[in-house]
């Protein structure tokens, strides 16, 4: 079972990228920057594969890193992971101990404000949970999402028209193939902070993006949705922006997806 990393890098020097994140497995980086160019990196008895682009997108960096692979395990990751020393082996086990899964959403420590999910047990993933996964969480038997087709979308994500949901899209368009996806309570490595490249607080932008990606996840339901969402968190997201202008803007988001 090859384990392989599949990293979105963004202006990145590849050899200081693989000793920082402690990569010690076969890997595709794919570095978007100001040029086209492939190399390969001998590691540790391991390859490396580089490849550089000048086009933005988290959602084209990750379906150019899928469409080079050749391991059996995907792993998808972010630039700033610092991996554990034994992830390999790590994500090896879990995959022995569920067998008929075909992704396994793993732990990342992450600092608490950017928390979004944490896995306190193995329960299969749905579409009641499926949605506060982030994509270095993301791994997956490689033959699977080829069978479902499984890529990215181009239109989320960082570098992209809108601000986020790409993984979530994902996850839902797995889900809707009939992939077996579990939560797994390994944790593999650790987020180094830094500024987001996408968030700059909770602003027109910021609600009126979420409103077309609940178009996208939802579909008529997008509206009703939106409402409950900004309920929820109307502590954290509408404490300088009324909830009223807030569910305009997610209004508007909705409105532009649909037309």
């Amino acid at each position: 079972m090859n384990i392989q990393l599949l990293v979105s890098a963004v202006d990145k020097d590849a050899a200081a990228l693989i000793e920082q994140m402690h990569i010690k497995t076969d890997a595709v980086i794919v570095n978007q920057c100001d040029r086209y160019g492939y190399e390969e990196i001998e590691h540790e008895g391991h390859r490396v594969k580089v490849f550089s682009m000048p086009e933005r997108g988290v959602g084209l960096s990750r379906n150019t890193a899928l469409l080079h692979a050749d391991g059996d395990i995907c792993v998808f990751m972010d630039e700033d992971v610092v991996l554990d020393g034994d992830y390999e082996e790590k994500v090896r086990r879990a995959y022995e101990e569920l067998p008929g899964a075909d992704m396994l959403l793993v732990n990342v420590k992450v600092a608490p404000s950017r928390r979004t999910y944490w896995n306190e047990d193995i329960h299969r993933i749905n579409y009641r949970n499926y949605g506060r996964y982030p994509g270095y969480s993301i791994t997956a038997k490689r033959d699977a999402l080829l069978r479902a087709n499984a890529h990215y979308s181009l239109l989320f994500g960082g570098g992209a028209r809108y601000s986020n949901g790409e993984d979530s899209l994902f996850l839902r368009d797995c889900l809707k193939a009939g992939l077996k996806i579990y939560s797994h309570t390994v944790c593999i490595g650790e987020e180094t902070e830094r500024q987001s490249t996408w968030f700059h607080g909770y602003d027109e932008k910021f609600f009126r993006d979420r409103g077309v990606l609940y178009y996208y996840l939802y579909g008529k339901m997008a509206l009703p949705l939106s409402f409950r969402f900004l309920w929820v968190h109307r502590k954290q997201m509408c404490r300088d922006v009324p909830l009223r202008q807030a569910y305009l803007w997610m209004k508007g988001g909705v409105r532009e997806a649909r037309a």
